[in-house]
């Protein structure tokens, strides 16, 4: 596949309790906001709210396993959260190629993310391409 600006891709990631709770345990954030309802009722959120990082590893696939694809190197990453995702959201992650250096293999992509038709999440990925992309 040679890759280009403009290439695009999306997929859709349901957000359970089962999953927050993977990812706390993985990530060793057990945060109450994201665990535990009285605690999370409390807050400004008035309710509990998965990981911020939870929606940037469902990028972070996206990335490694779709576009660029398998041998995808994260050289960095920009975002902004700009809303909530709580349990029972399905999250819906897009990755668009801004620019591309072939020579460096060194592609700029748009990373973003909504519920519904809400953006939650906008951001920017630098990467090297796999060998051939």
């Amino acid at each position: 596949m040679t890759l280009a600006v403009g290439d695009r891709f999306e997929r859709e990631f349901p957000v359970d309790d089962g999953l927050i709770e993977a990812f706390a345990a993985a990530s060793g954030d057990r945060n109450p906001v994201h665990l535990d309802e009285r605690y999370a009722a409390s807050t400004a959120f008035g309710g509990r709210v998965a990981h911020g990082m939870l929606t940037a590893a469902f990028i972070s696939s996206l990335l490694g396993n779709d576009l660029p694809g398998p041998g995808t190197i994260y050289l960095g990453q920009r975002l902004r959260f700009l809303s909530p995702v709580r349990p029972g959201d399905t999250v819906r992650c897009a990755v668009e190629v801004t620019a591309y250096e072939p020579g460096r293999r060194r592609a700029t992509l748009a990373t973003r993310a909504w519920v519904d038709d809400r953006q939650v999440v906008d951001g920017e990925a630098l990467v090297m391409a796999p060998a051939g992309a």
